[in-house]
């Protein structure tokens, strides 16, 4: 038998080198203070504003750290914000500094999630050579965020970096970017709101993460069917994984009563999950509970522990209730753990993200045919495809999006997330409004504290020519969601729903809103495009039209023409705008 082979993984992404100026002196002067201080420094500023930017820490070497990003204009966004934060801290004031490089390039990913080659031997060169307190890119991250940040950049030439063959491009940040914004904090409501903050994997592999993550992610879906309960959506608990937080806290930043956290341990074919429920705003123990399973049994274990929180929660809760809201999703183990894996490759909203998770859903939907949530989720992640112009043959692939989400109502017609998926799809990649409307009614009536059906129904309401419906969705989905890193989406679609009212003001304000979250995305763009055209600004709307061009125009022109309005004024409005701003539609 000849040796085993071992498959290297390997991916573009933008890296962010960050050091410590001047590390080894401060030591000396003062060894645990300085520590102190670049601990918190990683802690306290670097990490929060990289998840923001959805960044991951690699790994700290004492006085640094080297982060990863799939998008270049997120890693610049993370530096800037990062050093203005440090700056104003109580650190900056006592004269700690960072440099920060960050270079953009093909990567080697170890088996323990290390990241290695030229491309991140490039970044931390750029550190070294940067400004303290300053921000060097190579060229190819500088031509990435052209146009798409309000930020400027000195060119320092080619410099030749140590232990790098090839001269690199160099450009040093000079300009202002959005200003590092606190996140807001709520009053405890008095009904019940509740988070599942993600489980801790206990296994010892690092490997298992996703399916700590995926007993999190059911867990909240389940919960959100209760009528009565308010469940603050994956998205933005998930913000806080990995972070040691008071609970207290968690309740300020999320505006929950209640928190449910837990680990999961999963050895061979035995899972061990602890959770207890906490009433957050004393710190009170609840109810706590230690389950010791076998695989084959996680889904009724899954309805146990959700029984157990509802109930703990409500009392007085019929058992009717929690057997109607109890939802199997599948009995095959395997279609169930390709689910669990497609889900964060989903989430990374990235095309080579949607096209793993769209192969590993496909072989969920292979391995069980009537696996609704395996099929909503691929219907999903085909029409994000499509919609984000990813996709050779729109009409194909417009098409299995609709097949996908047709399927999915038939294996399960009562799960709302899979209806208001459904619903998304047939009306804004199939035309098929009526049918997505009754999806819509439908979803909003069993899962109406669900962010996901809020978000997909808000954008049918607006289809729907509804566009004050959709608001109050979309609003409630806000405060369900409040620190989701895809909150565009959302903010989008309130200003889409103003754009049809002809609030066109209201428009600009939650579309630069978006564009400050994820710069130059084309929804943000179209609607903002259009609204600066129909108040007049057309200087402006052209500006920002170009921007839309460079973009897949022609698969987005095609979306656009493919989305069925209800009142087809409202769309011929969003046509002038765009054909006053120079675009061709």
């Amino acid at each position: 038998m000849g040796p085993q082979e071992h498959r290297v993984e390997r991916r573009l992404a933008a890296i962010l080198a960050a050091d410590v100026v001047g590390s080894s002196r401060l030591m000396e002067e003062d060894e645990e203070g300085t520590l102190l201080a670049i601990q918190a420094i990683l802690s306290e500023l670097i990490e929060p504003v990289a998840t923001r930017h959805h960044g991951r820490i690699v790994k700290t070497m004492g006085d640094g750290a080297l982060l990863e990003f799939a998008s270049p204009v997120e890693a610049v966004l993370c530096a800037v914000e990062a050093q203005a934060a440090i700056r104003d801290s109580a650190q900056g004031q006592a004269g700690i500094q960072l440099r920060i490089g960050i270079n953009l390039g093909d990567l080697v990913v170890s088996e323990v999630g290390d990241i290695l080659g030229d491309s991140v031997n490039v970044a931390v060169r750029l550190e070294g050579i940067a400004d303290p307190g300053g921000i060097c890119v190579s060229g190819k991250v500088h031509d990435e965020i052209q146009g798409k940040l309000g930020v400027s950049f000195e060119d320092r030439g080619e410099q030749c970096l140590k232990n790098i063959a090839r001269p690199v491009r160099v450009y040093a940040y000079r300009g202002t970017a959005p200003a590092l914004k606190t996140p807001p904090e709520f009053c405890v409501p008095e009904k019940p709101f509740i988070a599942v903050l993600p489980f801790t994997n206990l296994s010892g592999d690092p490997k298992q993460e996703y399916f700590a993550d995926g007993i999190t992610e059911d867990l909240i879906a389940a919960l959100s069917r209760y009528r009565w309960l308010f469940v603050i959506a994956r998205n933005s608990v998930f913000t806080l994984k990995g972070r040691a937080m008071d609970i207290r806290e968690v309740s300020r930043r999320l505006g929950v009563r209640y928190v449910l956290e837990g680990s999961v341990r999963k050895a061979g074919n035995r899972v061990r999950i602890t959770t207890q429920l906490v009433e957050a705003v004393t710190g009170t123990d609840i109810w706590a509970g230690r389950f010791d399973r076998d695989l084959t049994d996680i889904f009724a274990l899954q309805d146990e522990i959700t029984e157990s929180v509802v109930s703990a929660i409500e009392p007085s809760l019929r058992t009717a209730e929690i057997e109607r809201a109890r939802a199997k999703t599948t009995d095959d183990l395997d279609a169930y753990d390709l689910y669990l894996r497609a889900l964060p490759e989903f989430y990374a909203f990235t095309e080579p993200g949607f096209r793993r998770a769209e192969a590993l859903l496909r072989q969920a939907v292979e391995r069980d045919p009537g696996y609704a949530e395996a099929w909503g989720a691929l219907a999903d992640c085909t029409g994000r495809l499509v919609v984000g112009g990813w996709t050779k043959d729109w009409d194909a692939d417009a098409a299995r999006s609709r097949e996908a989400a047709l399927q999915a109502v038939q294996c399960d017609s009562s799960n709302g997330l899979v209806l208001s998926i459904a619903a998304w799809s047939l009306a804004s990649l199939s035309g098929m409004l009526e049918q997505a409307v009754t999806f819509c009614e439908r979803a909003l009536d069993r899962q109406p504290n669900s962010s996901n059906v809020l978000t997909n129904c808000g954008w049918v309401l607006v289809y729907n020519d509804e566009c004050g419906r959709a608001l109050t969705c979309l609003e409630k989905t806000r405060r369900l969601n409040p620190l989701d890193p895809r909150g565009y989406i959302t903010l989008n679609a309130m200003g889409a729903a103003h754009f049809m009212e002809s609030r066109f003001k209201e428009t600009e304000q939650f579309t630069r809103r978006a564009l400050e979250m994820n710069p130059g995305h084309p929804i943000s763009l179209r609607y903002l495009t259009a609204a600066l055209a129909q108040m007049g600004r057309r200087a402006e709307a052209t500006e920002v039209g170009r921007l839309l061009q460079s973009a897949p125009w022609e698969a987005m022109r095609t979306h656009l023409h493919r989305t069925c309005y209800r009142n087809p004024e409202k769309r011929e409005l969003l046509f002038e705008g765009l054909r006053i701003a120079g675009l061709p539609i």
